[in-house]
């Protein structure tokens, strides 16, 4: 795999925000109700799961985390809603997000995508001579905004055709970038039919699910007596292995943003002054099995094995950055060689895990029905990230964009087929 090309430099974004989302789902794993038992549709526990991150990959990842190379994230939040007129962005202050300036983005990261997990290209003597010769050489390439967007919107077309989510093109002049450590994932206040709206939209258009099943707790479902949801699980065991597998990492990630906004509350604000932290009682409404008729602790199992492919999926990536020729360029070279120890240590523990997902039982039987599925899957994971333009809290929506980059990196634990270019 060339070290510019499209492929390595997905391939270096998976990597790079799967160890980010990790840190959160682990951080969320750290603090949450213990939980026992097997896992449906694995042979992983949870107490060796929670093990496994109390011990080695939390304390490591939540360092890494704040490291310059995965603290900034280059989005357009600007992208309009592809599937309802907009609803108008929330006006809460709390769902505000504050780009960065570019005189505050390390020099490597801001050297473009292609090239900022490579030292050798950025140096800078070689682009000083690129630019002189360009300069010299080059015609007339002014070109106005307009025609700007319509070379985008065409690569973007192009990129599209194989991809499992729907990308942010960061040429775009409305992407802009972010500090994710000045805006964490909390809670923000926003809700209600718009969030409502959003989650139905995930749930009802990719699950594979007819309408006349209902999910838990779902407040537009008609009212059935003392079903309490178990004709809805009926339904999904009724499934394949790979259907209940989409279901379950799609109820993780759910469950993980829950997670995130009952552990980081803003419980006061006294004189301007916010006080954020966990919140019990709002914890106890979406997870407590009383509150929520047993419905809270099977999502919480879900988030676990959400977990479990982010590791496996960890462990796939992970030859890609243990080449010598990969480094984590930000410009500090003290910091980029502490933060790819860091990783690779972080690698190695992955690999060690003895319960990983076994994904060979996947897409296994008829091979026309399983590239079938496997289109299914990629047109279901790519309408996702597309609903994500559909939020309307800024900070929401871009912690969801991130998400979207997790649900592509899940792709390869899962056994999809990617792009040639990017298979390691």
């Amino acid at each position: 795999m060339s070290g510019g090309g499209s492929g390595s430099r997905s391939t270096a974004a998976w990597a790079r925000w799967a160890t980010r989302l990790l840190a959160a789902l682990g951080s969320v794993l750290a603090a949450e109700a213990q939980l026992t038992g097997v896992l449906d549709d694995c042979l992983c526990d949870i107490e060796s799961i929670d093990d496994f991150n109390t011990f080695k990959i939390f304390p490591k990842i939540q360092k890494l985390q704040e490291r310059d190379y995965f603290r900034y994230y280059k989005v357009n939040l600007k992208r309009p809603c592809p599937f309802w007129a907009d609803d108008g962005h929330c006006s809460i202050k709390d769902c505000h997000v504050e780009p960065c300036p570019e005189s505050k983005i390390p020099v490597g990261i801001k050297a473009g995508s292609s090239n900022k997990y490579s030292k050798a290209a950025n140096n800078s003597k070689e682009l000083e001579d690129c630019e002189q010769a360009n300069k010299l050489g080059a015609v007339n390439s002014t070109l106005s905004n307009q025609s700007k967007e319509a070379f985008i919107d065409w690569a973007r077309y192009d990129d599209s055709q194989d991809h499992f989510c729907e990308l942010d093109d960061e040429r775009s002049p409305d992407a802009q970038y972010v500090d994710l450590l000045l805006n964490p994932e909390r809670y923000t206040g926003y809700k209600g039919p718009s969030a409502w709206r959003v989650w139905n939209s995930i749930y009802e258009e990719n699950c594979f699910k007819p309408r006349s099943v209902y999910r838990p707790l779902n407040p537009l479902a008609p009212s059935r007596g003392g079903d309490d949801g178990e004709s809805f699980y009926t339904w999904l065991e009724g499934l394949c292995l790979e259907k209940r597998v989409f279901y379950k990492l799609i109820s993780g990630l759910h469950a993980s943003i829950n997670l995130h906004l009952c552990a980081n509350y803003l419980l006061e604000e006294t004189w301007g002054k916010p006080r954020w932290g966990p919140n019990v009682k709002e914890f106890t409404r979406r997870f407590d099995p009383i509150e929520t008729k047993g419905e809270g602790p099977r999502r919480l199992k879900n988030l676990y094995f959400l977990y479990l492919i982010e590791l496996r999926a960890l462990s796939k990536v992970a030859p890609y950055f243990e080449r010598s020729v990969v480094d984590l360029y930000t410009g500090n070279g003290h910091e980029d060689a502490e933060s790819k120890a860091l990783l690779l240590e972080i690698f190695r523990d992955t690999k060690s895990f003895h319960m990983h997902f076994d994904e060979k039982s996947m897409f296994a039987g008829d091979k026309k029905g399983a590239k079938s599925l496997k289109e299914e899957f990629r047109l279901h994971f790519k309408n996702i990230s597309r609903i994500m333009d559909c939020v309307g809290c800024d900070k929401c929506r871009l912690w969801g964009k991130l998400q979207g980059l997790k649900l592509k990196l899940q792709c390869l634990p899962l056994g999809l087929e990617m792009e040639k270019a990017e298979v390691l």
